[in-house]
């Protein structure tokens, strides 16, 4: 009980100012970071291109497509974020053990992991293939988690470590949805760096926003 009215009392003090920094900032993020892994894919590819919309290589349209693709995402971060938000205060008010809330989440975390892992090795593998290059991305993805959660437990409390892991795993992967649906190396890399920088910035400038740094994670 003493979480969810530090949750409702954190979400008094977030004033319209605040989220259209937020919104703004996290918009700056994702632009910036999808323009840079925008140019590192044309490095690393000579036949990358978006969505066949755009010519292979360095060029305008290419930059173009890069950067309104990542305000796209930092939009589809911003959205993820605010639903967590709101799935963990409603969750908080039914599941008023700490420990087993804290538990599900852990629970829900594996399950995301080896979910992953094994839709992505059915969907695209072929006979006889090997799983083993389907644990790659959900494997970088959760060991850039625990050092984000990690770096949020130390810049507030204990108590936000499972949260933050949490979010920046389960909330990433399902934010990855439409690019898992296809086996590209190439679009794995772009929307996992633009969300990564959007969910990191986003839940590493919540406390700010809310000035609680003792009970909200």
């Amino acid at each position: 009980m003493q979480v969810k009215e530090s949750i409702a009392k954190g979400e008094q003090n977030v004033t319209l100012r605040k989220w259209n920094y937020l919104f703004w900032t996290t918009l700056a993020w994702g632009s910036g970071v999808a323009i840079a892994a925008g140019i590192f894919l044309i490095m690393l590819f000579d036949d990358f291109s978006f969505l066949e919309m755009t010519e292979p290589g360095f060029n305008w349209q290419t930059l173009l497509f890069a950067l309104l693709g990542g305000a796209l995402i930092s939009t589809v971060s911003q959205m993820g974020f605010f639903a967590y938000l709101t799935v963990r205060y409603i969750a908080v008010g039914i599941i008023r053990v700490k420990w087993v809330w804290e538990g599900l989440q852990i629970f829900i975390i594996f399950d995301a992991f080896f979910a992953t892992v094994y839709l992505s090795y059915k969907s695209f593998a072929g006979e006889g293939g090997s799983w083993v290059p389907y644990i790659w991305l959900p494997l970088i993805l959760l060991i850039i988690s625990f050092a984000v959660a990690y770096w949020k437990m130390i810049k507030t409390n204990k108590n936000a470590f499972i949260p933050t892991l949490f979010f920046m795993f389960v909330v990433t992967l399902i934010e990855m949805l439409p690019v898992l649906r296809y086996d590209s190396v190439a679009a794995n890399i772009y929307m996992l760096s633009t969300l990564v920088a959007c969910n990191t910035w986003q839940i590493m400038l919540l406390h700010k926003l809310v000035g609680n740094k003792k009970e909200l994670a």
